[in-house]
Protein backbone atom coordinates (compact mmCIF):
# COMPACT_ATOMS: atom_id res chain seq x y z
CA UNK A 1 0.00 0.00 0.00
CA UNK A 2 2.82 2.31 0.97
CA UNK A 3 4.48 2.16 -2.73
CA UNK A 4 0.69 2.30 -4.23
CA UNK A 5 0.87 5.90 -2.12
CA UNK A 6 4.12 6.62 -3.10
CA UNK A 7 3.21 6.42 -6.71
CA UNK A 8 -0.03 8.72 -6.68
CA UNK A 9 1.43 11.35 -4.73
CA UNK A 10 5.20 11.80 -6.73
CA UNK A 11 2.51 11.70 -9.80
CA UNK A 12 1.12 14.84 -8.90
CA UNK A 13 4.48 16.18 -7.15
CA UNK A 14 6.05 15.81 -11.19
CA UNK A 15 3.06 17.33 -12.73
CA UNK A 16 3.40 20.27 -10.59
CA UNK A 17 7.23 20.32 -11.23
CA UNK A 18 6.90 19.66 -14.98
CA UNK A 19 4.32 22.29 -15.57
CA UNK A 20 7.35 25.10 -13.45
CA UNK A 21 10.04 23.28 -15.55
CA UNK A 22 7.89 23.57 -18.94
CA UNK A 23 6.49 27.41 -18.12
CA UNK A 24 9.78 28.78 -17.27
CA UNK A 25 12.01 26.57 -19.87
CA UNK A 26 10.03 27.31 -22.66
CA UNK A 27 7.74 29.78 -22.78
CA UNK A 28 9.66 32.58 -20.56
CA UNK A 29 11.95 34.35 -22.54
CA UNK A 30 14.31 34.46 -23.33
CA UNK A 31 13.44 31.57 -26.06
CA UNK A 32 16.55 29.99 -26.75
CA UNK A 33 18.11 27.55 -24.63
CA UNK A 34 21.23 27.41 -23.91
CA UNK A 35 23.86 26.69 -21.23
CA UNK A 36 24.23 30.30 -20.11
CA UNK A 37 20.76 30.08 -19.35
CA UNK A 38 20.21 27.53 -17.54
CA UNK A 39 23.64 28.31 -15.69
CA UNK A 40 21.95 31.40 -14.76
CA UNK A 41 18.34 29.90 -13.53
CA UNK A 42 20.56 27.20 -11.75
CA UNK A 43 22.46 29.72 -9.96
CA UNK A 44 20.01 31.02 -7.41
CA UNK A 45 18.78 28.46 -4.61
CA UNK A 46 15.18 28.92 -5.43
CA UNK A 47 15.47 27.18 -8.93
CA UNK A 48 17.90 24.77 -7.31
CA UNK A 49 15.25 23.69 -4.21
CA UNK A 50 12.81 23.38 -7.27
CA UNK A 51 15.09 21.12 -9.41
CA UNK A 52 15.88 19.06 -6.71
CA UNK A 53 12.44 18.54 -5.51
CA UNK A 54 11.87 17.42 -9.15
CA UNK A 55 14.59 15.15 -9.04
CA UNK A 56 13.38 13.57 -5.63
CA UNK A 57 10.24 13.45 -7.15
CA UNK A 58 11.01 11.24 -10.75
CA UNK A 59 13.21 8.83 -8.37
CA UNK A 60 10.44 8.24 -6.07
CA UNK A 61 8.31 7.98 -9.01
CA UNK A 62 10.60 5.32 -10.96
CA UNK A 63 11.72 3.57 -7.52
CA UNK A 64 8.18 3.01 -6.89
CA UNK A 65 6.88 1.87 -10.47
CA UNK A 66 9.49 -0.23 -11.05
CA UNK A 67 9.31 -2.56 -7.55
CA UNK A 68 5.69 -2.91 -8.39
CA UNK A 69 6.39 -4.03 -11.60
CA UNK A 70 9.08 -6.44 -10.64
CA UNK A 71 6.68 -7.58 -7.68
CA UNK A 72 3.95 -8.41 -10.17
CA UNK A 73 6.11 -11.52 -10.87
CA UNK A 74 5.84 -14.77 -8.56
CA UNK A 75 9.15 -15.55 -9.04
CA UNK A 76 10.55 -12.25 -7.30
CA UNK A 77 8.15 -13.08 -4.21
CA UNK A 78 10.95 -14.24 -2.20
CA UNK A 79 13.36 -11.62 -2.97
CA UNK A 80 10.74 -8.64 -2.43
CA UNK A 81 12.44 -6.95 0.70
CA UNK A 82 16.23 -7.70 -1.01
CA UNK A 83 14.88 -5.73 -3.92
CA UNK A 84 13.11 -3.07 -1.84
CA UNK A 85 16.31 -2.29 -0.48
CA UNK A 86 18.67 -2.49 -3.54
CA UNK A 87 16.13 -0.01 -5.04
CA UNK A 88 16.14 2.27 -2.29
CA UNK A 89 19.73 2.61 -1.86
CA UNK A 90 20.11 3.31 -5.82
CA UNK A 91 17.88 5.96 -5.13
CA UNK A 92 19.61 7.42 -2.42
CA UNK A 93 22.61 6.98 -4.58
CA UNK A 94 21.30 8.51 -7.37
CA UNK A 95 19.78 11.65 -5.25
CA UNK A 96 22.91 12.29 -3.82
CA UNK A 97 24.74 12.25 -7.19
CA UNK A 98 22.19 14.30 -8.64
CA UNK A 99 21.66 17.21 -6.02
CA UNK A 100 24.83 17.95 -5.51
CA UNK A 101 25.19 18.32 -9.14
CA UNK A 102 22.63 20.82 -8.98
CA UNK A 103 23.96 22.54 -6.22
CA UNK A 104 27.28 22.79 -7.65
CA UNK A 105 25.75 25.48 -10.48
CA UNK A 106 26.85 28.71 -9.36
CA UNK A 107 27.92 31.96 -11.80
Amino acid sequence: MLTFKLQRWSAIALLVFLTIHMIFMHYVPPFHISFDVVQARLSTPTWKIIDILFLFSVLVHAMAGSYQVITDFESAFNYRKALAWASVIIVILAFVYGAKTIWAFQL
